[in-house]
């Protein structure tokens, strides 16, 4: 089992930032991709973008050069540092874990977009 813990979500204003931070603990692979995955309502879980061992990383398109996805591996976390956040970025915000063929979800972090 890994246990995924997420951090960073609330209330921000049009044009503000937030970062969202997931630490990771259990039987942690060190070969593994962490991601963000957020769901608003009435809509489908989406990604928002992925961080894997190796390096590579992938964003949405909607979300590409105002969000960045970094980790820590020693600290087992990974970061979503949001900026220039828009109303339509409102919704749960999962962090995901992925190793060979097991998945993890966080229980989830609300970020609201709202004047």
């Amino acid at each position: 089992q890994v246990q995924l813990v997420e951090s960073g979500g609330g209330l921000v204003q049009p044009g503000g930032s937030l970062r969202l931070s997931c630490a990771a603990s259990g039987m942690f692979e060190t070969i593994n991709t962490m991601g963000w995955y957020r769901q608003a309502p009435g809509k489908e879980r989406e990604l928002v973008a992925s961080f894997g061992s190796f390096g590579r990383t992938n964003y949405a398109d909607s979300v590409k050069d105002r969000f960045t996805i970094s980790r820590d591996s020693a600290k087992k976390t990974v970061y979503l540092q949001m900026n220039s956040l828009k109303p339509e970025d409102t919704a749960v915000y999962y962090c995901n874990y992925r190793a060979y063929g097991r998945e993890y979800w966080g229980q989830g972090t609300q970020v609201t977009v709202s004047s």
